[in-house]
């Protein structure tokens, strides 16, 4: 069962000091780990992240339960959609880009941005000419 305790998560007994970055992990193994479906502890910021990936088409589905979000993940060909997620911004560290950068960056990977209008992706950041914290990056 999963308690706020000031910015941090209680899980399982465990306190998690980053606790997106936590769910973001757990995903990725997951997905790795050929599990179909995911339990995670749920925040407000870890349900928009996960709505996001939704939209992006890594995970089938969100369901929201008593403190906690069940995840469907995504698979093609029996290969796992999600391969590889990369922490870009970390506690220590934040990391920040804005529109213009955002439109500058070529190759497949998608961001998990934080902007003013809430937590997006690169595609739907540029389409809005937003910028914010970078979340994670997907590859």
């Amino acid at each position: 069962m999963a308690k706020k305790v000031n910015k941090k998560v209680l899980y399982q007994g465990k306190v998690v000091g980053y606790p997106v970055g936590d769910f973001l992990i757990r995903v990725k193994n997951a997905s790795l780990a050929m599990k179909k479906t995911i339990e995670v502890p749920s925040t407000n910021y870890i349900k928009n992240v996960a709505k996001a990936l939704e939209r992006e088409g890594y995970v089938n589905e969100v369901e929201e339960k008593v403190d906690k979000l069940a995840l469907r993940l995504v698979y093609r060909s029996k290969e796992p959609v999600l391969t590889d997620i990369k922490l870009v911004s970390k506690p220590g560290l934040r990391v920040y880009i804005n529109s213009d950068e955002l439109g500058k960056r070529r190759g497949p990977t998608i961001l998990i941005i934080s902007t003013p209008q809430g937590v997006m992706s690169s595609k739907e950041a540029l389409k809005k000419r937003l910028g914010g914290e970078v979340i994670a990056e997907i590859l």
